[in-house]
């Protein structure tokens, strides 16, 4: 069972993609047109974890080559961080200068998912591309 993914061909569209693809496309755009801030959904609090598309590849094979058990296997990093720590990641990553505005009116989701990944991580597995290196790349 996967946490959150991303990577390359993700689906940028402000209204049907994901948190982070969605924020991503919301910073590149702010910084084309100039804009002074970028609105983020929420309060920023809630907590997420995301894997890099390639690191839930090498896990599949690692798993299919290291774990016989009929019992559901977790895959993700294991922890995670604010949305507002994801936003000012992505616009770091993309480049953009200006300030970061929540709308709590907006809904923030369920504020923690997390997976435990302790089976996984006991078979001697875990993710090797950090966010924001895995940001860049899709950037």
């Amino acid at each position: 069972m996967p946490t959150n993914l991303y990577g390359p061909g993700d689906n940028f569209d402000l209204k049907t993609s994901h948190v982070l693809p969605a924020l991503i496309r919301k910073f590149h755009e702010a910084k084309m047109k100039g804009h002074k801030s970028v609105e983020v959904w929420g309060t920023g609090v809630p907590r997420r974890e995301f894997l890099y598309v390639d690191d839930l590849a090498d896990a599949c094979l690692f798993v299919i080559n290291n774990y016989e058990e009929d019992d559901i296997i977790n895959v993700g990093v294991g922890k995670g961080q604010s949305i507002r720590q994801l936003a000012e990641m992505v616009g770091e990553v993309v480049g953009f200068e200006g300030d970061l505005r929540f709308d709590p009116a907006k809904p923030d989701g369920t504020p923690l998912k997390l997976l435990d990944v302790s089976r996984l991580t006991a078979l001697g597995w875990q993710a090797r591309i950090p966010l924001e290196e895995g940001l860049k790349r899709v950037y």
